[in-house]
């Protein structure tokens, strides 16, 4: 295809996907209409004017306004006017002067000048030229909602006839501008050099003129020829001979016009090209297609669904079958990459006591690297799915749910399906609380009891093993029940004493068993045995917890902090479990390993090692678990700007939490106590800091941890092993409002699709918003061996956006890795606003993701396919 042709190519690709991205929206549109509803017959002159002279003039004072009624028929037509009336009785008409208005029905016309004729039924209004010539008090035209101003209207009553000059209307965001309107009847009208655009400028800097057209309110619109005009350039070798557009105030079908462009590997394409289909008011479909020149095709399918007060929800099916390079040449490949998303949602007034969703985002895993083209698609690892059921027992403390999950990651192709989980749940009951209690409660009473019983089936594999998968053999199964008794009082009138009892049973439909390989010197599974099963363990438990205060208050009568308060919650637990893996319960087998001098060693193995829902613990339990936690805060007298509240003072957080987290196993032979956690989180200056570390209390000799303190060894009271800090600074400043309080952008406009929010088009840039910018910044350190250098990594993230003036905007993302000196993912977008246009540059100046985009589009979303792109796409680096 030669240069030429692709540039007419465009051309005319521009201007119908203008048309039809105005003509074909599946939403509710309303016409602009210039006259509408019925019409008076013929009127008679009003029975209450004195007879004048002809051409006698009743001169009013300036804004002293008259009104005379003329009765008709059916209704009435009601005049007035600020600065005189002229009657002509001979030629029975009205002349008025200054803000002159007519009221007829739902009708109401405004002008500087009206001149109503009696006999005929007919009025004409016009603007009149002020001292320097300019035109003021143009005609405006209101019947109901619709609403219009023009240079000169003359309408027809009786004959529900009009002509119009100069009119312009807003319609859904666009501008419709006539020349010359005929009013046919009350719901057709015949436009000559109309023009529409969603400039609203009084001269608009791009429109689509349309020689001549005619409008059939609520059906349909004919034009003749038609083209577009930019800067008052007519493109007329861009031109169509007619075009037919449905304009229903229903949802409408249509054809979807395409988007074009070049790729290296995959060719010239045409892009979303299919037809949308209004079904009904319940649902609609929309079938789309893409087509390379290189042979690469997709196919997408897409519908909404709603039924009020029931359910809502949309559905989606894209299938690509991609062809990169040329045949017969290196790097030349094919692969069929498909994606399903479903979103499902019931209303809540449906049921009160059911509840039904589905959140569904399933594809190969090469999907989004072949066929995504905004950032954020292609740089998604991971996709999950969810699709859940609850019900609910009305006077019961019984509920159940039911999920079916998909997880997968498109790194590694592996895929996780839960098909399905169920869970019934018990809420906890108290069956020894007395009905009739009289005085304190007793201690038992607070005994409380839950249920709990999960049930799943689930596998993790490799996505191009599913389809040939065994569900017995594959498949991972099983029932777990939990059975918690716990209950709670006071000790010593400050300390909460709280002990739990705690059952857990789990069912399986295979066991395991092992032997001893001496070649690998391990055990190794070698035989499965499959039926019914069952696992189990109990526990034993019991918490105390408290909390310390220690206030402070300045000595200083003129201090501006009143008092600082620091708030400890030391807690400290037991628990304790038996030995599972004794031969008496059942749950674990046993192997007899020899050594070289034929020495017998006794190794347990559990049963159901690797099973779903695991196994019962091994080795008697017994540990005591200590935390202390701490949280202070200030009150501090408030500055006289300061008007939240009608208290003087104001309490300010310093930290809002530190930590510190440990255990001590007493059933253990040596290193009997665990690491200490120390976890912390506070905000300075409206930044969220947070930040922890692990210390190990033992001494390490030779990469192995020795049963002795490291004060004893080093002299100093642990050794640090990780640590972490992470902030996020934001700053922004505040928009820019419109006249009318509001911010360009913040209602949804439609796209011929539906509703869209702003922020759905990231091509368009928000200028109201001057400058924002945001820096991330982590660290992470960890030194598990004190013979080995400590692992750092600190990683810095900044982006932004300023506005350079009122028309310019910038906008970068990007990131430093501190521990590999290396620039992290970078990107720079630069907008300029051009009114009623917008121009963008979208750069990635290096990485795997190198590439650049140019475009000029049209500012209003209604025109979003009106563009012009050039773009190097991501997809040719390789």
């Amino acid at each position: 295809m030669s240069k030429n042709h692709r540039l007419y190519l465009f051309f005319v690709i521009l201007l119908f996907n203008s048309l039809m991205a105005y003509a074909q929206e599946p939403v509710e549109r309303k016409t602009p209409q210039l006259r509408s509803g019925n019409v008076n017959p013929q009127m008679q002159p009003a029975t209450n004017i004195s007879p004048v002279p002809d051409s006698l003039s009743q001169n009013q004072q300036q804004d002293q306004k008259s009104s005379q009624q003329v009765q008709s028929i059916d209704a009435e037509i009601t005049y007035t006017a600020s600065d005189s009336l002229d009657f002509s009785i001979t030629g029975k008409k009205v002349f008025m002067y200054g803000d002159a208005q007519v009221n007829y029905k739902d009708i109401q016309l405004k002008a500087a000048y009206i001149e109503l004729n009696l006999d005929s039924s007919e009025v004409y209004a016009v603007g009149m030229p002020d001292s320097t010539g300019t035109i003021q008090g143009k005609p405006n035209f209101k019947q109901g909602s619709e609403e219009f101003q023009a240079d000169k209207i003359r309408y027809n009553f009786k004959t529900k006839k009009g002509i119009v000059f100069g009119v312009t209307t807003e319609q859904q965001g666009g501008y419709v501008h006539a020349e010359r309107t005929k009013l046919v009847n009350d719901s057709t009208y015949c436009l000559k050099n109309g023009k529409y655009t969603t400039c609203d400028a009084e001269h608009p800097h791009f429109y689509l003129e349309m020689t001549k057209a005619k409008v059939i309110s609520n059906k349909k619109i004919i034009t003749g020829p038609a083209y577009l005009v930019v800067e008052d350039l007519p493109l007329y070798f861009a031109i169509i001979p007619f075009g037919f557009f449905p304009n229903s105030p229903k949802y409408s079908s249509g054809f979807l016009m395409p988007s074009y462009g070049e790729e290296k590997n995959r060719g010239f394409f045409l892009r979303d090209f299919g037809y949308y289909w209004a079904a009904s008011d319940y649902f609609d479909v929309a079938l789309r297609g893409d087509i390379y020149s290189k042979g690469s095709r997709g196919i997408k399918f897409h519908t909404n669904y709603k039924l009020r007060y029931k359910f809502s929800g949309s559905f989606d099916l894209k299938y690509y079958k991609n062809v990169f390079g040329d045949k017969g040449l290196p790097g030349y490949k094919t692969q069929n990459d498909f994606a399903i998303t479903w979103s499902h949602r019931m209303d809540p007034k449906a049921s009160p006591n059911q509840t039904f969703s589905a959140s569904v985002n399933f594809s190969t895993s090469s999907y989004d690297q072949n066929n995504a083209y905004s950032t954020q698609n292609y740089l998604t690892n991971t996709k999950q799915s969810s699709i859940s059921y609850t019900k609910r027992w009305e006077n019961s403390p019984f509920s159940m749910s039911a999920n079916l999950r998909h997880s997968q990651n498109s790194r590694d192709t592996t895929i996780s399906l839960t098909l399905p989980q169920m869970t019934i749940n018990m809420n906890r009951i108290y069956p020894f609380k007395s009905k009739n209690r009289a005085g304190r409660e007793k201690w038992y009473e607070k005994i409380g009891v839950s249920y709990t019983a999960d049930i799943q089936n689930r596998t993790n594999m490799k996505e191009y093993d599913l389809l040939n998968s065994s569900f017995i053999t594959d498949w991972e199964n099983g029932i777990k029940q939990n059975i918690p008794i716990s209950t709670s009082f006071k000790a010593l009138k400050f300390v909460t004493v709280s002990p739990s009892f705690n059952y857990t049973e789990r069912w399986y439909t295979k066991q395991i068993r092992k032997d001893y390989n001496y070649d690998t010197n391990r055990l190794q599974v070698t035989d499965t045995i499959y039926g019914f099963t069952r696992d189990y363990d109990y526990s034993f438990s019991v918490g105390a917890s408290t909390k310390l205060y220690g206030t402070y208050a300045p000595k200083n009568p003129n201090s501006k902090i009143k008092g600082i308060r620091h708030v400890m919650t030391p807690s400290i637990s037991f628990s304790m479990r038996p030995d599972f893996s004794d031969p008496r319960y059942g749950m674990y087998g046993t192997v007899a390993v020899y050594d070289s001098l034929g020495r017998p060693e006794m190794i347990r193995y559990p049963y159901h090692d690797g099973a779903l829902y695991g196994t019962a613990g091994s080795g008697r339990s017994g540990s005591i678990g200590f935390s202390l936690n701490n949280t202070l805060e200030m009150k501090k007298l408030k500055s006289e700007k300061d008007t939240t509240s009608k208290d003087a003072y104001k309490k300010i957080k310093l930290l809002d939490q530190l930590s510190l987290s440990g255990s001590y196993n007493l059933a253990a032979d040596s290193l009997n106590l665990s690491n200490i956690s120390l976890r912390g989180r506070t905000k300075v200056a409206g930044t969220n800091i947070n930040f922890g570390a692990i210390f190990d209390p033992y001494a390490m000799v030779d990469g192995r941890r020795i049963n002795t303190f490291e004060v004893n060894q080093t002299g100093k009271l642990a050794r640090l092993t990780s640590a972490n800090l992470s902030f996020g600074l934001s700053f922004k400043s505040k928009k820019n409002d419109d006249k009318n309080g509001k911010t360009p952008g913040e209602e949804a406009v439609d796209d011929g699709q539906g509703k869209i929010l702003p922020g759905e088009y990231p091509e368009y840039a928000d200028f109201n918003l001057p400058w924002d910018v945001r820096l991330d910044y982590s660290f992470r350190y960890s030194k598990n061996r004190p013979d080995v250098s400590a692992n750092i990594t600190s990683t810095v993230d900044f982006s932004g956006n300023v506005n350079l003036t009122k028309k310019w905007k910038i906008g970068f993302s990007s990131g430093y890795d501190i521990g590999n000196n290396q620039v992290t993912f970078t990107q720079f977008n630069v907008f300029r606003d051009l009114h009623c246009w917008q121009m963008s540059l979208n750069l990635i100046p290096f990485g795997y993701r190198r590439s650049y985009s140019f475009t000029i589009r049209a500012s209003s979303a209604l025109l979003k396919d009106l563009k012009l792109n050039k773009r190097q796409s991501f997809y040719d680096n390789n």
